[in-house]
């Protein structure tokens, strides 16, 4: 991108601000700056006029969950089905792996943090070693598609080579960047990072499909002829990854996508509920949970709300490929943003002095219409890394890996 077509981008969404220290830059600096503008969406600021239009339902009610009973019943029936897909070729694994450790004490992308006590286990390696649990089974590898960010792309693909992929197939292996998007101050001009820097964030845990859709492996999805995708988060080490016993049941039922979910250990669980939300399969948060939700029974006389989401779904890549170019709700988030003041000086917030965009998985649930929440033994399939210490942290993660027989 020239400077003079980097101007008229930026004269068009009100943003040449942008440029104000543009000749104080070196002519490297320049060319990323321009690339940067090039590459950002200013569009996605035009829902600040709208950031007052709250996402509201007129209906909240329970969305029951396919509950381990009916499972365990039915595993060799779904078991067979998922490895059937599976060996067909059919079932990709999709890693949202965008993070950093910083909140765990580390400068380093959280995949590489260690967890191990008498010898290191990544956090990646523990992904990975489950991921060859169902290779060894269906005794084909999975298409495995890592979703990087920009502060941690190099580090992480660096890291896997290094280790040599943990034993997986490089070439069944594919690495992409999540998109990013800008940061505004309360009137929708974009923060600077630095002079030749726009102050950016990734665009959310909803945005990975639109991000492999930009970067061609779509493509690359059809050439295999893929037709499910098993998205999870990084953080969970214990989580079953493209598991044929929820593979087949989701298939089985004939819906869109499935959600694992667990029993909330607590009525104020911090974790996402499945319920309807207008009669569609949505996710509640737990800040939205208000306490006659909480302590609603259903006519078993269990809670009515009690299956958390554990941010591992399968959805049918066809009619996420529908949705995609529709505009999913964009969530405007107030946040502590690094910037430069008026001089040019560096500054880092104590307070909220801004707004990031998100889009969410929750709303490609909604989307899609139909949703499987399949429970899962959390004892089993639920260890995530949130904190260094305390609730979902290390120390919890590693007694848990303990129970199931994992060497840390």
């Amino acid at each position: 991108m020239t400077y003079q077509e980097a101007y008229r981008k930026l004269e068009e969404y009100g943003q040449l601000h942008v440029l104000k220290y543009y000749d104080e830059l070196d002519e490297t600096q320049k060319q990323q700056l321009l690339q940067q503008v090039d590459e950002t969406d200013f569009s996605i600021l035009k829902n600040l006029q709208h950031r007052d239009a709250a996402f509201q339902t007129s209906e909240i009610a329970p969305m029951p969950a396919m509950e381990l009973d009916e499972i365990n019943r039915r595993r060799d029936e779904f078991t067979g089905i998922g490895l059937d897909a599976i060996r067909q070729g059919k079932v990709a694994a999709v890693l949202l792996a965008g993070g950093m450790g910083t909140r765990l004490g580390s400068d380093d992308p959280k995949c590489m943090y260690d967890i191990g006590l008498t010898h290191p286990v990544y956090i990646m390696q523990r992904l990975v070693e489950n991921l060859m649990d169902v290779v060894r089974q269906a005794g084909v590898y999975v298409p495995f598609f890592i979703m990087t960010s920009d502060k941690n792309h190099d580090k992480t693909v660096s890291f896997m080579e290094k280790m040599n992929y943990f034993g997986y197939d490089p070439s069944m292996i594919w690495f992409f960047k999540q998109e990013m998007a800008p940061a505004a101050d309360y009137e929708g001009k974009v923060y600077m990072e630095e002079k030749g820097r726009i102050s950016t964030s990734p665009n959310g845990n909803g945005g990975w499909f639109l991000s492999m859709k930009r970067c061609g492996l779509i493509d690359k999805v059809h050439e295999l002829g893929i037709e499910w995708l098993n998205t999870f988060a990084v953080d969970n080490v214990l989580q079953r990854i493209a598991d044929p016993v929820f593979v087949g049941a989701t298939i089985a039922s004939g819906c869109a996508s499935g959600a694992k979910t667990v029993r909330k250990a607590a009525r104020d669980e911090r974790v996402g509920v499945m319920c309807l939300a207008d009669g569609k399969p949505s996710i509640i948060e737990y800040y939205e949970m208000t306490p006659e939700l909480m302590d609603a029974k259903n006519e078993k006389g269990d809670p009515a709300y009690n299956f958390g989401v554990i941010m591992n779904y399968l959805f049918r890549e066809k009619d996420l490929e529908r949705i995609v170019d529709e505009v999913l709700p964009v969530h405007i988030v107030e946040k502590k943003i690094p910037c430069l003041d008026e001089n040019g000086n560096p500054v880092s917030p104590e307070e909220p002095n801004g707004y990031k965009f998100e889009q969410l998985v929750l709303d490609m649930v909604r989307e899609l219409d139909t949703c499987l929440p399949v429970e899962v033994d959390r004892a089993r399939e639920f260890a995530p890394i949130k904190n260094k210490t305390g609730i979902d942290s290390v120390e919890s993660a590693r007694e848990l890996c303990r129970q199931n027989g994992i060497e840390l």
